[in-house]
């Protein structure tokens, strides 16, 4: 459960109400508690599973709209660029 929250907590910034979602996961992680699956572990669980697969963070550009070219230079040991594009998406329309 320890590895599976590290790596949803990657795209913690991009899942709506994150940390309220995974609160009964994170309790299972807790040396002083039974772990028991439940409904609410499981419910919480397969969300978190949706969000990261269906997220609509990664969408087609859309060439109308202007694009953001993100760079870092301040190392002398490599560059790294990041392509951005800001476009509104109604995301509780299909979530909730």
């Amino acid at each position: 459960m320890q590895s599976f929250l590290g790596f949803a907590s990657y795209y913690r910034n991009h899942i709506r109400k994150f940390s309220h979602i995974t609160s009964s996961l994170y309790k299972l992680c807790s040396n002083d508690i039974v772990y028991e699956i439940t409904k609410e572990t499981r419910d919480a669980y397969e969300r978190i599973k949706h969000e990261l697969t269906n997220a609509p963070v990664l969408i087609l550009p859309d060439f109308e709209l202007p694009f953001k070219l993100c760079i870092d230079a301040a190392c002398s040991q490599g560059v790294g660029a990041s392509l951005h594009q800001r476009q509104i998406v109604d995301v509780d329309q299909e979530r909730e």
